[in-house]
Formats: structure tokens, C-alpha cells, sequence
């Protein structure tokens, strides 16, 4: 039976095991080579901390683009390009318990959803 899946620690996706990966599964941090070669910026942790106090302070939920926008200071271009890594960061959230993403009002697998999302306190 093969081991429990592990969460990508760049990107929050979750990484199934492969037979390749069979010696050394417990040194295994990233699903990609793209994610073990970005790592974690201080940007990210920024986005994650914005995500984190819009989700803490009484708001039913936070959509990642807003808070790429103001984490960009309200430069738009700038915020198109952090789109990424906030969803990134929403799903870091999630890996680590303290958020759960939210999709048409369901809570879905962060691995797996496509399109626009809402970030929401754990309930």
C-alpha cells in the first residue's frame, strides 16, 4: 500500500506517491522541479499574511485577486502577476488547517479547482 499523498510546500498541491520516489519519499518537499525552484518568496508570505487577516478579521470570505491587488498597491499589472502566487498561497492555507477554499458556496479540493475562488476561515 503506498504511503499518505504529501503537500507541494511551494505551491500547496497535493503530491501522490510514485514508485520513482519509492527510497527517498521522506525527503520528497515538491511536486515539481518549476516549485522546488521557486520555493517560497517573501511575497508569498506577504500574500499569505494579507489572506490570512482579511479571512481573520470578520469577513466571510477572501477572493486571491483582491488581495494580490492589495498586496500590489493597487497596481493592476503588478497584481496580475502575483494572481498566482496568491492562489498558491490560498492553497498553502489550506495544506496547513487554518483556511479551506470555497467554491459556488462548496468547499472543494485545492488540488483540483479550476477558476475563480473564495478563501474562508476553517469552520
Amino acid at each position: 500500500m503506498p504511503p499518505e499523498p504529501k503537500t507541494c510546500r511551494s505551491c500547496g498541491r497535493r503530491i501522490e506517491w510514485r514508485k520513482k520516489w519509492e527510497r527517498d519519499w521522506e525527503q520528497v518537499q515538491y511536486c515539481s522541479t518549476a516549485c522546488r525552484r521557486r520555493g517560497v518568496a517573501e511575497v508569498d508570505v506577504r500574500l499569505e499574511a494579507v489572506l490570512l487577516e482579511r479571512i481573520s478579521r470578520g469577513r466571510t470570505a477572501a477572493d486571491p485577486a483582491d488581495v494580490a491587488l492589495a498586496v500590489a498597491d493597487g497596481d493592476a499589472a503588478a497584481a496580475g502577476k502575483l494572481a498566482e502566487p496568491a492562489r498558491r498561497a490560498a492553497r498553502r492555507l489550506v495544506a496547513r488547517g487554518e483556511a479551506e477554499i470555497v467554491q459556488r458556496g462548496k468547499v472543494v479540493d485545492p488540488s483540483m479547482v479550476k477558476g475563480a475562488f473564495e478563501v474562508r476561515r476553517r469552520r
